[in-house]
């Protein structure tokens, strides 16, 4: 049991820092990197969960440094297929230092990636019967082949003799002339031959043979459109729109597109729900449409002037597809689901002793796996989250908050973990009202989602300024970025983690959390952008009209 008297120790520890994480990823890849052997198989699968969790904490180049580091010998060929289907950078890492017998390799390889077989070409010293079994399975080596050497005469060959020139006859005391070398045309040839050659490997074809336009290269289609923001004032006519659009539809009168429920709709003050129109004109906008927008009145005396909303594409390939990858991923987080929700059973009933009397060490690492598998489910929660959002599939629970207040109080909770280390936020929040018609936990949530990832991601010493705008029909909260990401090309597509214990909006990094955000402020009738330097939120004001009854219920 030696072995898993080193692993339980090595789990028992938590890794609060990167360094600590680097460190102990370390030491559970030796032990398990071991020849297999007896053992508890929940302390393994645990120490696994680890390595998962440890992934979080530390980049994939610096896994993959560590990974490729001399000294290592991986002997156990479970570690090793469990590397081969991780990053390709680890992959190649690993599997360069995975050190199997004939056997094992030979059963390892069928069950590894493609990709994971291709890195094994590469080696010069696995066994006969690795290689057997990767001839196999057709995994050649990408190098350019060698030409066979009568085809490499051919090529350099010089002219034959009844082709060539007479020659000048030489005075009798000359020396012999020198043997002909390869002209250029020659070398030429040999260059084609090569250029020919990885075309056809790769699939690539000759630019000259693409069909073009005589001035230049084909000009690339624009993107599919499936939505975008507009107003309209009073009389339904669009007065505004996205700047890429708005020469497409401005001046565009909605009670003209053959639709009675707008002229009601707009007679009525009422906003637009879910209403069907269809757009002539453009070729990007053609098509049938659905729209939502809420009516906006001014804030002194309530007078109603237009509307602001988005139009969606009612049917389009572009929604089909989002919705089939939605459903996809839906179905593969209830396959992952299933595993997790066992893992997590299993240890809790192993923790509360519910089967008899278990050692305080089992019962420690059962809690920890516990702990881990509720991390993990919470993760699937947000992708499933996401995913709904994003096509439209959930809707964000209606009431009445008080965003600005909510603000002021997340950021006074969040000054305190960034005050040991030196960083702060510099808030302008006001002390007026900014209600929202949202639930009090939609509005928390997604304030908590924006607040705790540009904390998790303030450096030692920084200030990030916030200001909160209420002064028009809608709020904004803008946040200047912290330098971790402000470099970012797409700052929703970053994968800046929080190191130690930092807080943080999810498990997933700081541009998933914002993307979230940015689907719950848009389902909301808002927006979460870019604009230089700064992330700005901006979200529709509960009007007085709407937040009083309507005169019939009154009257009720």
């Amino acid at each position: 049991m030696h072995f898993d008297d080193r692993l339980a120790t090595v789990l028992r520890i938590r890794a609060a820092s990167e360094r600590a994480a680097k460190t102990q990823f370390r030491q559970l890849i030796d032990l398990l990197g071991e020849r297999p052997q007896a053992g508890d198989k929940a302390l393994k699968a645990a120490a696994y969960l680890r390595l998962i969790a440890l992934g979080e904490m530390i980049s994939v180049a610096e896994r993959a440094r560590i990974v490729g580091e001399s000294g290592w010998r991986f002997r156990n060929p479970e570690l090793v297929k469990w590397f081969g289907e991780a990053h390709p950078q680890i992959a190649a890492a690993a599997l360069y230092r995975a050190q199997l017998t004939a056997v094992e390799w030979a059963e390892l390889i069928p069950q590894l990636p493609i990709r994971a077989r291709g890195f094994l070409r590469h080696r010069k010293d696995l066994p006969a019967e690795a290689e057997r079994v990767l001839d196999r399975l057709g995994v050649s080596d990408r190098a350019l082949p060698e030409p066979e050497p009568l085809e490499l005469m051919d090529e350099l060959a010089p002219p034959e003799e009844d082709e060539a020139p007479a020659p000048t006859p030489a005075p009798a005391e000359e020396e012999p002339a020198p043997r002909p070398a390869p002209g250029k045309e020659d070398v030429r040839a040999l260059v084609d031959r090569i250029e020919s050659f990885r075309k056809a490997r790769t699939g690539e074809k000759d630019a000259a043979d693409a069909p073009r336009l005589p001035m230049g290269e084909e000009e690339r289609p624009l993107p599919p459109l499936d939505h975008f923001l507009f107003g309209a004032d009073s009389a339904g006519r669009v007065d505004w729109a996205e700047e890429n659009i708005a020469p497409m539809i401005l001046g565009t009168d909605l009670t003209s597109l053959g639709s009675q429920a707008v002229e009601q709709v707009i007679s009525r003050r009422q906003p637009m729900s879910g209403l069907r129109l269809t757009l002539r004109g453009a070729e990007r906008i053609e098509g049938d449409w659905i729209v939502d927008a809420a009516p906006r009145f001014t804030r002194g005396e309530g007078r109603f002037f237009g509307y602001v909303g988005r139009f969606r594409r009612a049917v389009s390939d572009v929604t089909d597809r989002r919705e089939a990858e939605a459903d996809r991923l839906r179905q593969l987080l209830h396959e992952l689901r299933t595993p997790v929700n066992a893992m997590q059973g299993y240890a809790e009933i192993i923790q509360q002793q519910m089967i008899g009397p278990v050692p305080h060490e089992y019962r420690s690492l059962a809690a920890t796996i516990a702990g881990d598998s509720a991390h993990i489910l919470a993760g699937f929660d947000e992708l499933d989250r996401l995913a709904k959002l994003e096509v439209g599939a959930l809707e964000l629970e209606a009431g009445e908050a008080d965003f600005a207040a909510i603000a002021r109080r997340q950021v006074m909770q969040l000054q305190t973990v960034l005050s040991p280390r030196v960083a702060r936020f510099d808030a302008s929040l006001g002390e007026a009202r900014a209600p929202l018609a949202l639930a009090q936990s939609e509005a928390e949530m997604l304030c908590w989602r924006l607040l705790a990832t540009l904390a998790g991601a303030t450096g030692a010493g920084e200030t990030v300024k916030l200001h909160l705008d209420t002064a028009a029909e809608q709020i904004e909260l803008a946040a200047d970025l912290p330098a971790a990401l402000r470099e970012a090309e797409n700052v929703f597509a970053v994968e800046t983690r929080p190191s130690g214990s930092t807080v943080s909006a999810g498990i997933f990094g700081a541009g998933f959390s914002l993307r979230l955000a940015r689907a719950e402020a848009r389902v909301a009738g808002g927006d979460l952008t870019r604009i230089g330097d700064r992330l700005v939120l901006s979200l529709p004001l509960l009007t007085l009209q709407d937040s009083l009854p309507s005169p019939e219920n009154a009257s009720g």
